[in-house]
Order: structure tokens, then sequence, then C-alpha cells
């Protein structure tokens, strides 16, 4: 979310409020004495009546150097914050073993193949072994 707009807006905003309660003003002076009375009770059980603002700790984020720690006031996290908090954590962990058994997976079927080709060759297992064997195929068997 940008704030680079939101300055010029309340400028405005505060600026519109200025005429209009001016404008107020200027009206409230030439009304008649008994309904600028009843204004005034309504205004001072309006004032009365209001509902006193609870403050709630702001959630910030403080940086210091390279590091950067999360605050969540007095409150700490709900059981939805506690949820969002676990879930990135259980699907990395899900990934990892994912991506695991994939790789032990292909594994096994490369070990299965090699097997297999060494199993219906024509050569026993034991030339693969044999050193001879290894300068023989360098050669291209010549």
């Amino acid at each position: 979310m940008s704030h680079t707009n939101s300055a010029p807006a309340l400028q405005m905003t505060d600026e519109f409020g200025r005429k209009v309660a001016s404008r107020l003003q200027q009206a409230a002076h030439e009304l008649p004495y008994d309904i600028s009375e009843r204004l005034r009770a309504a205004r001072v059980q309006a004032v009365a009546h209001r509902k006193v603002a609870q403050p709630r700790p702001a959630r910030t984020v403080l940086g210091m150097g390279g590091a950067a720690a999360l605050t969540f006031g007095e409150d700490g996290l709900n059981l939805w914050g506690r949820i969002a908090s676990a879930l990135p954590i259980i699907v990395l962990a899900g990934g990892l073993i994912l991506i695991h058994t994939a790789q032990s997976e292909r594994r096994a079927s490369e070990l299965a193949e090699v097997d297999v080709q060494l199993l219906t060759d024509d050569l026993p297992p034991q030339a693969y072994t044999d050193p001879g064997f290894a300068q023989f195929l360098r050669t291209g068997g010549q």
C-alpha cells in the first residue's frame, strides 16, 4: 500500500473541514437564542455520552541493523495468528519430505535399471570389476 498520495488528500480533507466549520460558525451567530441554547445543550449531551476510545498497542516492526522483530503488543497472537505463523513451517516440512521421497524413488529406479542391464548382459558381473576390462572398453574393444 502506498502512502505517497495520502498527504495531499489529508490536506484537502482538513481544508474542507475548516471551510465547513467556518460557515457553520458564521451561521451560528445568526440563529435565535432559543435554538442556539438547544444546540448547546445537545452538544453537552453528546460529549457526555460519547464513548471513550480504548488505546490499543499498535503492531510494529522494529528494525535494528540487519534484523527486524515483529511485536504484537500485550494481546499476543490469537488462534488464527498462530495458525498463520505455523503454516509456512508445516508447508516447508511437507515439501522437504516430498522432495526426499521423490529423490529416493528416482535413485531406486536408477539402481534397478542398472541391475537389470547387468543381469541381462552377456558378460558376467565380475568382468566389470576387472581393471583390464576397463582398459579394453577405453581402446574400443580392438
